[in-house]
């Protein structure tokens, strides 16, 4: 039995700079540029009182709170705090895996500070960002990953929730179907239509039935719905992915955005070269003027070899769009994601192309 924690910042980028300017403290804070085409990076929990939360528009964010106090991104700083959370989690355990500069999962099930529970090795943790720090962590403590990330936003800000593995079914069950890892707005509306409202509706649809409809998440829906999760805190995670995204001043059409995708490719390309593992899927990402979003993607036969091929697939992915000529878009980016190992056949020159003989 696994003992995992999720240690996850509160409000990160904004207590920052609450921390930081001691005149921000207890005000709405909004970290994102003024204008109309910025989005909000973080808020602070006064700022959420009204509404604002993250990815927001910053206009939207005005308009729900018209005292906040917007300041602008500083991701350097952001870093160096997050590094310095890092070296606090690796006093207890070398099992630390990265989400994001804001939060990590540790596997604890034998610790280095020689304490006795998981518990108190998060307490611990949490004690020392706050000490030494002068921020707030959240921790969740579970038998595993998933139900570890569930726990840490249950007492939010400041707070730590533990489910204890004989607890797991009794927190699961009552949880709307929602709560799970990959169950966003489309899938729940599916899951609705089976009539599954919550993880015990769930629970009640065999495996086959959920394999059927959902393919492979099939699988992973039944896992979760009984609190299975076998993946592993993985301290050296390999890159995925790298992209580049642009938002322009104002919205443009189809036929303009040749000059960013080509920028956009160009920053790509040289996050690309600093990975010791190839990408093999070019993906363009683009965002309609009503925020929807869509993406298209190439898995050539070889994995892009220069720039120039990168961004030439990457181009050429505009006319797999499908929308109108007259729809206009506010974001493009252009990614390379499905790396692998430089000796793996996968990125080797395929002798034939699928489907041709």
């Amino acid at each position: 039995m696994r003992k995992i924690v999720h240690i996850d910042m509160d409000a990160f980028y904004a207590s920052v700079e609450q921390r930081d300017a001691p005149e921000l403290r207890g005000q709405p804070v909004v970290v994102a540029w003024r204008g109309g085409r910025s989005v909000v990076c973080a808020a602070s929990y006064e700022a959420r009182r009204y509404g604002v939360r993250s990815a927001m528009p910053a206009v939207r964010a005005a308009r729900l709170c018209p005292d906040a106090v917007f300041v602008p991104p500083d991701f350097v700083r952001y870093r160096a705090v997050s590094r310095q959370v890092r070296e606090i989690l690796l006093r207890h355990t070398d099992l630390v895996e990265p989400l994001s500069l804001d939060e990590a999962y540790l596997d604890v099930t034998s610790n280095k500070s020689g304490l006795p529970t998981a518990t108190r090795v998060a307490k611990a943790i949490r004690d020392e960002i706050r000490e030494q720090l002068r921020l707030t962590a959240s921790a969740g403590v579970a038998p595993n990953k998933f139900l570890a990330k569930i726990a840490s936003d249950w007492r939010k800000p400041d707070g730590q929730f533990v489910i204890q593995p004989q607890e797991v079914d009794d927190f699961l069950l009552p949880l709307p179907v929602g709560r799970l890892p990959g169950v966003g707005k489309v899938m729940g509306e599916k899951l609705a239509g089976m009539g599954v409202g919550s993880v015990a509706h769930l629970r009640e649809i065999d495996q086959a039935t959920l394999e059927r409809r959902f393919g492979r998440y099939g699988i992973r829906l039944y896992q979760l719905a009984r609190g299975i999760d076998h993946g592993e805190v993985c301290p050296d995670r390999p890159t995925m992915s790298v992209s580049a995204e642009d938002t322009f001043a104002e919205d443009v059409l189809l036929d303009a955005l040749a000059p960013t995708i080509r920028s956009m490719a160009e920053k790509t390309w040289s996050a690309a070269r600093k990975q010791t593992r190839i990408g093999r899927t070019v993906v363009l990402k683009l965002k309609t003027a009503d925020f929807h979003i869509l993406t298209r993607s190439h898995t050539p036969p070889v994995p892009p070899a220069s720039c120039e091929e990168l961004t030439r697939i990457a181009l050429s992915l505009v006319e797999k769009v499908g929308l109108g000529a007259q729809v206009r878009y506010r974001l493009v980016g252009v990614g390379l994601g499905n790396f692998h190992d430089a000796d793996d056949p996968q990125v080797q020159p395929q002798l034939f192309d699928s489907g041709i003989v």
